[in-house]
């Protein structure tokens, strides 16, 4: 991560420890790249309900909080402007296949 005295990019380093020991790695080991999901808007506990069911699957998810969500997360306890949900790259699809079963089962119950 250090080339001489210059920063350099890792978008790894900001993830928590846990999630980091999760995150799949590629055959040369370094990490899968994340990959956009979805947005919640976060005001329902949406994004936690869908990290739950991801991760009891086993796709491990980060959490974005765009523009200033971070800062409203921090000191209002939510983020304003929602969550962006991003799963590695290898668990893409997997985690798309996902985010339908609940309508299906909607459509069902009707």
């Amino acid at each position: 991560m250090d080339n001489g005295n210059q920063a350099a990019p890792d978008w790894g380093r900001h993830m928590p420890g846990e999630l980091l020991d999760r995150w799949p790695r590629d055959e040369s080991g370094a990490l899968e790249a994340p990959v956009y999901l979805c947005h919640c808007r976060g005001l329902d506990m949406d994004d936690a309900v869908l990290v739950g069911r991801m991760e009891s699957y086993g796709i491990p998810c980060l959490r974005q909080y765009p523009n200033d969500g971070e800062f409203g997360r921090l000191i209002l306890g939510v983020s304003g402007t929602g969550v962006d949900i991003f799963v590695p790259a290898c668990l893409w699809a997997d985690a798309c296949e996902l985010l339908k079963e609940p309508e299906e089962e909607m459509e069902e119950e009707q």
